[in-house]
């Protein structure tokens, strides 16, 4: 009864991937900050730190791509399991949104032991074993501490074919966007962890895979994309649009959106995540639609979706690239 009872959300400061460090404070932390090369490399780092793209990739000499990424972050919703599984699915979705598979992952636990028992931590290890099972990905181990407030993710390999790699960088004028998941999640996160109320729609978004859709896109020749997680659409699709180069002219009206989204931010439950992203964004953008609009897609996601810069059958086309302009994004 006392694990039923307990409401994990309220053992955090912040929820998901809304809990992530800013973007604009990452990029000054960021800044400057050299990686020397090894001196005997192994392989050729394909992807690294330029362009905050989702994931690491090192091209190995036999041809294939080796494909690094960890994430992790407090509980997004009270159910431990649930909870699990979301997180496993976020930090596999890096890997996907490279065009790659995933072949290993170690899990990544902090735990205040003095606070919640050790059944509801077993929980969250099933709930991300679980995901991980299904995406066919190896659990081999893990890290754990004790820490003040309780996290969960995943440091996860994957595989992919270095000339079918997906980049944030790689886009182009004249591409259409899609984006494979509605938002909505950051809002219904908030609101679920300050009233309690449980939306069914948002677990399932969350625990969605982003298998199929990476690998639809890698056989449409999609070589730009990227997922969609804490700075939200806005924030992600910045990062894309600078890194390629190009503008984004993003269709507000088919973005979709989870049922009880609207009515989440009308009632006040925008996460500071959200409002920080927005802010980010905001010199960089112009716009003709409202503010309850603009905090939607700059909503902090956790497993979102793929924002693919082509089309992927079933994905809604939200807007195009190009040519740049005077702002990298343009909403309307």
């Amino acid at each position: 009864m006392i694990l039923i009872m307990l409401r994990l959300t309220q053992y955090a400061q912040g929820g998901g991937c809304a809990c992530k460090i800013p973007p604009g404070e990452l990029e000054d932390i960021l800044a400057g900050l050299g990686v020397p090369a090894p001196q005997d490399p192994l392989g050729e780092l394909l992807v690294g730190v330029e362009t905050g793209d989702d994931a690491a990739v090192v091209r190995l000499a036999n041809g294939t791509a080796v494909v690094s990424t960890a994430d992790f972050f407090t509980p997004v919703v009270d159910d431990p399991f649930d909870w699990g599984r979301i997180a496993a699915a976020n930090a596999l979705s890096d890997v996907y949104a490279m065009g790659g598979s995933p072949l290993m992952a170690l899990n990544l636990l902090c735990w205040p032991r003095d606070a919640l028992p050790y059944e509801l931590a077993k929980e969250v290890l099933r709930g991300g074993a679980e995901v991980a099972a299904r995406a066919g990905c190896h659990v081999a181990g893990g890290h754990s501490v004790t820490a003040p407030e309780p996290m969960y993710g995943m440091a996860v390999t994957g595989l992919a074919d270095p000339d079918q790699l997906m980049r944030n960088d790689a886009g182009r004028p004249g591409l259409p966007l899609s984006l494979t998941k509605p938002l909505g999640l950051g809002v219904l996160n908030n609101r679920h962890k300050r009233t309690g109320e449980v939306f069914p729609q948002a677990v399932a978004t969350m625990t969605e895979l982003n298998a199929d859709a990476s690998r639809a896109a890698v056989r449409a020749g999609v070589r730009c994309a990227t997922d969609v997680t804490g700075f939200g659409l806005l924030g992600h699709l910045f990062k894309l649009a600078r890194a390629s180069g190009v503008t984004a002219v993003l269709d507000a009206a088919a973005v979709p959106l989870l049922a009880g989204a609207r009515e989440a931010v009308r009632d006040g439950f925008v996460p500071g995540g959200s409002r920080r992203n927005l802010g980010w964004v905001a010199g960089r953008l112009t716009s003709t639609v409202d503010e309850e609009t603009l905090l939607l897609l700059a909503d902090a996601q956790t497993s979102g979706g793929l924002l693919i810069a082509g089309e992927v059958p079933g994905a809604p086309v939200i807007g195009e690239l190009v040519r740049r302009g005077e702002h990298e994004i343009v909403v309307r």
